[in-house]
């Protein structure tokens, strides 16, 4: 090819077949969307009208019923403790699992797929499923919530716990192993320096999420400030419901200010 045929030829970003590519995932994504629209069946006059809906709604919420306030906070105290021990049931679950799924320091194919698959089951159902089960095996309660949120929490941590394994420095690991250091001493003075840091992280990362999601836990029975909400809904007392949801609003920014803090301290 000449240097005049070289000027001449026209440049294209993508070649045929990936533009016929880009063309193809773009007209699936449109006829996706269109499929789900129609799926869900929106109602044009129900969203006419929706503005006008969501001021009435707020005007009914003010002025709050603070009278409510107390029976919120006693709900919102077992909210508290109900995400505080399912996240400690959930950490001591999940980190043999995390040692079990790290295939560096459990080379084991088996143990690893195990682990896995708690990982995927854990995080595939929803903690509302979780409280739906558990309130069927212990009842209304808070016990419920507890497991609900330790069973959810499994994955989650244990995920990342094992990718903090995985990512380890491999010198620190193999000058223990090389001065004849057991296992269990190997991860106590190779792994767990190097993973502390992560596994503090996950930890309080967990235990603010849980916080969030232990509040809706009682709209199934599992105890928590979600009973407090579903009540005043049920009873259609909207202005109990603001307060609610403005102790819902301020404990979850309480407890992210409390997660930042002490992550900036401990890491």
């Amino acid at each position: 090819m000449t240097v005049v045929e070289q000027l001449n030829r026209d440049w294209q970003r993508f070649t045929p077949l990936r533009r016929l590519s880009r063309f193809a995932f773009y007209l699936c994504a449109v006829a996706a969307l269109v499929a789900s629209l129609r799926t869900i069946e929106i109602i044009p006059e129900f969203l006419y009208d929706a503005p006008e809906q969501m001021v009435d709604l707020v005007q009914r919420m003010v002025p709050p019923d603070w009278s409510y306030l107390k029976p919120t906070l006693d709900a919102l105290v077992e909210t508290l403790h109900i995400a505080t021990v399912g996240t400690v049931f959930a950490i001591f679950m999940a980190v043999p699992i995390g040692i079990m799924g790290a295939s560096n320091v459990t080379p084991n194919g088996p143990l690893n797929l195990l682990a896995k698959f708690i990982f995927v089951t854990s995080r595939s159902v929803n903690s509302l499923i979780w409280a739906l089960l558990f309130v069927a095996v212990f009842g209304p309660g808070p016990l419920a919530g507890t497991f609900a949120i330790a069973f959810r929490s499994i994955g989650f941590t244990g995920k990342l716990f094992a990718e903090a394994l995985e990512e380890a420095d491999k010198g620190s690991i193999e000058a223990l192993t090389a001065a004849g250091a057991s296992r269990p001493s190997t991860f106590i003075m190779g792994y767990w320096p190097q993973v502390r840091p992560a596994f503090w992280s996950i930890a309080l990362f967990r235990w603010d999420i849980n916080i969030r999601e232990s509040a809706v836990l009682g709209l199934v029975g599992a105890g928590g400030i979600g009973v407090a909400l579903d009540t005043a809904m049920s009873l259609l007392y909207w202005d109990q419901v603001a307060v609610v949801l403005l102790a819902i609003f301020i404990v979850v920014v309480l407890a992210e200010i409390i997660v930042t803090s002490v992550r900036t301290k401990l890491i």
